[in-house]
Formats: C-alpha cells, structure tokens, sequence
C-alpha cells in the first residue's frame, strides 16, 4: 500500500521538543509526485485537513522563505485537534515574525498599512507564487502536520500519541494559486530560511539535512527525507546511499540568501569544455520550479554547438517548444540499450563529477523526437546556469545545511536503481 493511501488520524497540539523524546528514528520520509502537465514536484504531507476533502498537495520550493498554503487565518475556540482549532496567528514581536520580515520581497505590496491598521496583533507577510511571480498580503501563523518516521527501508508512524508537531506557515488567499496544478494548495520551502519546512519540523537534531529523491514519472512516488539516514531502496536492500555520494560545497551568496548554489569549474561533452565567461564560483542554481536546466544565451549556444558535433551522427529533426534541438528519438537509445547521446561531466568545485545521462538529458516529446532538455534563457538571466528538475530526477541528491555541503549520485537509473525504488510499505506496529 502506498503511504498516500494510509489513514491519518485528527491531529493535536504537541511541540516539537516533546515529539523528539517519543521519536524512534532520527529520519522521516515524505512521499513526491511529478505533475504529469506541469513537471513540477509536488508532496503531501496531511496537512491539518480532512482527507475526505482530497489530499492538500505542496509545490516544493529551494527559494521560499516560508511555507505557505490556502487557508483564513481566524482565531477558534475549538479545542486544538479538531476541525480547524488549530491555527494560532503569530504577533509581529514574535521571532519568527521577525525572521519572515527579514526576506521581504521588495516587488511585493507594503506592509506598512497591514502594520498601521492592525499594530502588532497580527504578523504581515507577503507569500510568493514562484512560478507567476506573483505576491499576495497575507498573516503568518501555525499549523500542524505528522510526519512518517523511517529506519531507512520502510515508513512508520512515529511511537508517541496520534497528535501532530506545531510548525510555523502563512496563509494565502485562493488567488495566489493560478499556474498551479489544481490539486497543488500551497508551496514547502525547503530553503536555508530558518522557517523553511526541515529546518522546524521533527527531530531537532538532524532538522539541517534533508534529501531530495525526484521521480521521473507521474505514475510512480519519489521521496523526500528529513534527517541524516541510513536510506536503502529495495533495489540495492544492503547498501545505504550515503555510500555511493560525492560531495561539494554550497555556496551562500549572503545571509538572506535562499536558494542553493554550487560551484562548477567545467562543463564538457566527450573531454571538450564548454566556455565558460564571467562564471564565478557559486552561479550555478538548484531549483525545484524550473522544469529545465537554463543556460544564459551565450553559454547555451556553446553548449549546442559542441552537442551538435558530438550527435551528428544522429538524424536532427524540427524543433518543439519550449526546446530548439531535437533529435530522431528511435537514435538516441535508451537507458535498457544503452546512448548514442554523449554523457555531459560538470566538473565541481571539490573536484568530484556529476554526470549527466541520456536519461536526464534528452526529453521524449512524441511522434518520434527527443529534444535536449537545456533552455536559452537569454542574455539578462540573474544566474547564468540554473539545474533544473529533470536533470535531478533519479538523482539522490543530499543537501548538508550542518556542514554547507551537496552529495550527489549522478543517475540511479546508471546504478540500476531510481528514485521510485524506496518502499512506501508502513512497518507493523
């Protein structure tokens, strides 16, 4: 049974210290989807609402400061636990509050007359649609959520009461919704923001690690861990990923910083670099809501031109949007019979390579065409290479906010594995 279909009980206040002294495992899993019109990733966490009105899902987000759903924010006097009793609005004197303020988007409205007319009864926030770029005037407050617990092989509900741990969120009005999928309610952060969702929830001690495990397909669960491990997959029972990762820093650009950079040295196709002008250390992005990796203009056209030699060899067909290079798909191989597309080594900071694959590198559009999956975002672009989502997918990628470091697998799928192989099979209790 899949853990999307396991019965959640009604949630109660319980903090976060306590939970910790009941916990049995020092990790938790969290199943994620691939939205098979947007190719966005999306999890559920069983947010404080009743599974009879369908499942909330969470768009996941590197960069959000905060997590952020559809709700009212309204004050109740049923006892928390029940219904929607367990909202608490946040003051603007609150430490949270502050840190929320400490990431105000200068593109989004004032907060000045939210302040003016409600003093500190209330804490302002503006919550961001990362894919419109859209903001709306919202309040910060808590909600709760509990969390599946892992030994590494299967999930389980954690042994202490059937309550629920207390996490900070702000609502959002319905409107701030729009270019979502329409089961998707809110966005997860899971930036260095310290309101970002691993750094509040579950075991205080491991909160500063998590892994991102992205599916490849609509039809099949990646996972999302919360915590430092081990993590097998059926497929490989007796090895724990951890084993098989490569490490390289992670760059923060500054305090107020979000997003997670890495540093690359070089980028080549079959030993020949790509030109790399004006890359400083740390340009190079990770982010969960681009679909696809985006090359400024003139790093792109390098890399096509050098792709272009290295596949000439294979028939090159009429270009499909949102892609301008696209190939005989029946030419390009496959994962089972191996690539006739060459492998694409970037070089990190640390010296360790992560490989990129056909897999990860050629998008099947139909009526016989595989297009790069690269995209020119022009010559303006703020970060000159942004990865994207499917060159992550199947990829075991472990992001350290103890020791600011990323490890990487490079392709499970080159290991006989994937990232749908964890088993979302409950232990017995």
């Amino acid at each position: 049974m899949h853990l999307v279909n396991l019965l959640f009980f009604p949630f109660a206040f319980f903090s976060c210290n306590v939970l910790a002294q009941y916990t049995r495992f020092n990790t938790s899993v969290i199943p994620i989807t691939k939205d098979a019109k947007t190719s966005l990733h999306k999890i559920t966490w069983f947010l404080k609402k009743r599974t009879w009105d369908g499942e909330p899902y969470y768009l996941v987000d590197l960069d959000a400061p905060f997590t952020w759903q559809d709700c009212v924010v309204r004050r109740s006097p049923i006892a928390c636990g029940l219904e929607e009793g367990c909202r608490f609005p946040l003051k603007c004197d609150d430490n949270f509050c502050k840190e929320a303020h400490s990431y105000i988007n200068p593109t989004c409205p004032s907060l000045n007359n939210i302040t003016s007319k409600y003093g500190c009864n209330i804490c302002a926030v503006t919550p961001s649609n990362p894919i419109s770029n859209s903001c709306k005037l919202s309040q910060l407050t808590t909600d709760l959520v509990q969390l599946y617990g892992t030994d590494g092989r299967n999930p389980s509900i954690v042994s202490y009461p059937p309550f629920g741990t207390e996490f900070v969120v702000s609502c959002a009005p319905s409107s701030l919704l729009r270019s979502f999928p329409k089961d998707v309610t809110g966005v997860a952060s899971f930036s260095w923001s310290t309101l970002s969702f691993p750094r509040q929830v579950y075991n205080p001690k491991v909160t500063n690690k998590f892994v991102l495990c992205l599916p490849n397909s609509s039809k099949s669960l990646g996972a999302i861990f919360l915590g430092e491990g081990p993590f097998y997959f059926t497929s490989f029972p007796n090895v724990d990923l951890r084993s098989i990762l490569s490490y390289t820093p992670m760059v923060r650009k500054s305090k107020k910083s979000l997003g997670y950079y890495i540093g690359i040295k070089k980028i080549s196709i079959k030993e020949i670099s790509i030109p790399l002008p004006s890359l400083k250390s740390g340009s190079v992005k990770l982010s969960t809501v681009t679909p696809y990796t985006t090359l400024r203009s003139d790093i792109y056209k390098a890399f096509v031109t050098i792709f272009s030699m290295a596949t000439k060899s294979i028939p090159r067909l009429k270009s499909v949007q949102p892609f301008s290079y696209c190939l005989k798909s029946s030419a390009v191989g496959s994962v089972e019979k191996g690539f006739r597309v060459p492998k694409i080594d970037l070089e990190t900071e640390s010296g360790k390579i992560w490989t990129i694959y056909g897999d990860n590198l050629m998008k099947r559009v139909g009526n016989g065409t595989a297009c790069l999956a690269l995209i020119d975002g022009g010559s303006k672009m703020k970060d000159a290479i942004v990865v994207g989502t499917f060159q992550m997918e199947n990829n075991f990628l472990y992001f350290d906010l103890v020791n600011q470091k990323l490890g990487f697998s490079s392709s499970l799928l080159a290991r006989g594995t994937s990232c749908s192989n964890f088993n979302f099979t409950e232990i017995p209790e």
